[in-house]
């Protein structure tokens, strides 16, 4: 009768330590989201595409925007703006997506903390500005940590920092006091969204 008792409490631990793996590893990044998402510094139109359990690409076109004034070209009390158009592709870890999950925390819409790779590309394509101002062709890559968090069904908010670096393409000639081609500069991701 021992052995009995002891071989099915054996068998119940078994499966019960396999039906919690499977709990572990059935929680992934939902397989495409597509959103709009508004910061402080532009618009956005994107796409997150499911790569494995806990990575996700995204992927988005949209303008940054830019303040500027006081300077010799311009007036000193005038504050300037500028929308240039941007692609971005970043690749985003949610390392924590199925810890939350086993919590009982919420994960739709890929709720979850992550550590990303952000490249983007500002072609030099248009301008909207309240002033005639140019703007270069440059790349950005900034490693970032943030979070993602879901309000209601369909709204959603990011904020993360981020080091990375800048660099611009243009002929020097044609600048009269050129600025720097490559800078290190800091991010701060701040977004609110609407997925659908």
């Amino acid at each position: 009768m021992k052995k009995i008792f002891f071989l099915l409490s054996l068998i119940l631990f078994n499966s019960s330590l396999i039906a919690q793996n499977e709990i572990e590893t059935l929680e992934s990044v939902e397989s495409s989201i597509f959103g709009v998402q508004a910061g402080f510094l532009g618009v956005w139109v994107n796409n997150e595409a499911k790569i494995s359990n806990t990575i996700a690409l995204k992927t988005e076109v949209g303008l940054d925007a830019a303040l500027f004034g006081g300077s010799i070209y311009y007036e000193e009390d005038e504050v300037n703006y500028a929308f240039a158009p941007v692609i971005t592709a970043e690749p985003r870890w949610y390392y924590n997506i199925s810890k939350r999950a086993n919590k009982g925390k919420r994960t739709a819409k890929n709720t979850a903390n992550f550590v990303g790779l952000e490249v983007s590309y500002n072609p030099n394509l248009f301008v909207i500005s309240n002033v005639d101002v140019d703007v270069y062709n440059q790349i950005r890559i900034i490693p970032k940590w943030a979070i993602r968090r879901t309000i209601g069904n369909h709204f959603t908010y990011e904020t993360g920092l981020g080091l990375g670096y800048r660099r611009a393409f243009f002929d020097e000639s044609d600048y009269l006091f050129p600025p720097d081609k490559g800078e290190v500069i800091l991010d701060l991701h701040i977004r609110l969204g609407y997925t659908f």
